[in-house]
């Protein structure tokens, strides 16, 4: 457990200061940085060599941190998270309070109120949300475990939290598009 303490520490000083983190998330692996922070988002954008016209996910700890950061979470989105077996990502309408490098062409932004116990605790105690984005280059395999995951990436972030390293990743999360219109759209099952 003391492990679990240090780590949280060591991610949150890390996030606080506009760095990148690797870490475990409820899914797999993760580049994760401050998602309020526009300097931050584009050293994750650079890190994969991803184009920025491709959103990347945020975490939350819970809905009321997930409603500071949309400005109208749909009623449906409660439903479908209440009821949903696997970890599901929504992309919402309207955010607010979050770089603007990470809003979407469309005003849209996905989000996944996490689960896993690490990654869960230090949104919670960060208060803001948390970029989660694959731990790999842009356009090749997501890893399955910790092994896997490319020196490039490995020495391109600021902080690897020490913690389950022997674990394999879980499948990436479920996406479903939710528009204020009321349209539900699945985009990864």
């Amino acid at each position: 457990m003391e492990d679990h303490k240090t780590e949280i520490q060591n991610a949150l000083a890390t996030l606080k200061r506009g760095g990148l983190i690797l870490y475990p998330t409820d899914t797999v692996w993760g580049i994760g940085c401050d998602a309020t922070n526009a300097d931050a988002v584009d050293k994750v954008y650079a890190l994969k060599k991803r184009n920025e016209s491709m959103a990347l996910i945020c975490l939350v700890s819970d809905y009321k941190m997930l409603n500071q950061f949309i400005e109208d979470v749909p009623e449906v989105a409660y439903d479908i998270l209440k009821y949903t077996k696997k970890p599901t990502t929504v992309i919402y309408d309207d955010p607010i309070r979050v770089a603007e490098n990470l809003i979407a062409e469309d005003n849209s932004l996905a989000i996944r109120v996490s689960k896993d116990k690490f990654s869960n605790e230090l949104a919670k105690r960060f208060r803001k949300p948390i970029v989660s984005t694959s731990a790999n280059l842009s356009g090749q395999k997501t890893p399955e475990s910790f092994a896997e995951i490319s020196p490039e990436i490995l020495e391109g972030v600021d902080y690897v939290v020490n913690l389950q390293k022997k674990k394999k990743s879980a499948k990436p999360s479920a996406i479903i598009k939710l528009s204020n219109d009321g349209k539900v759209k699945v985009i990864r099952k």
